[in-house]
């Protein structure tokens, strides 16, 4: 038997709206087991593009810092945004993944408060990539149902 986390959420989501929760007496603890099952069906959604999310972001990332080295004029900064630009990520596991881009990220933040310091224009297209990337990042986490 080959293990399919994805299906296995996909049963118990199936099982809870169809055989469980319809047994329970309507209430708090009804609508509790309907929305556990619908957070289920959400952990599949992230569980297939789990991966491939941080990829991408992480990948954009780089890119950002290797468009942002030369108008940075802290050389500290600006050394350590190369070498992260030139990164590359070891390992598909998501928790090397996300160690990974919780680092970029932070990188990021450090970035951005130091373009906010400069006033020129190339200072500000830099400004606007950040936030362009960060809308996109948010993008990328969009849950398919809506917050909970």
């Amino acid at each position: 038997m080959k293990p399919d986390p994805g299906r296995f959420l996909e049963i118990a989501a199936q099982q809870l709206l169809g055989s469980i929760g319809p047994t329970l007496p309507p209430g708090y603890v009804q609508s509790s087991v309907g929305l556990l099952a619908v957070m289920l069906l959400e952990v599949k959604t992230e569980l297939e593009r789990a991966a491939a999310r941080r990829v991408e972001e992480n990948c954009a990332l780089r890119g950002l810092f290797a468009e942002s080295s030369p108008v940075v004029a802290d050389s500290a900064l600006r050394d350590r945004l190369e070498a992260a630009s030139h990164g590359d990520d070891e390992s598909l596991l998501v928790s090397d993944l996300e160690r990974g881009n919780a680092l970029l990220r932070g990188l990021l933040i450090e970035l951005h408060a130091h373009v906010e310091t400069l006033h020129t224009p190339e200072a500000s297209r830099i400004e606007d990539a950040i936030w362009r990337e960060l809308a996109a990042s948010t993008e990328r986490r969009r849950l398919a149902l809506g917050p909970f």
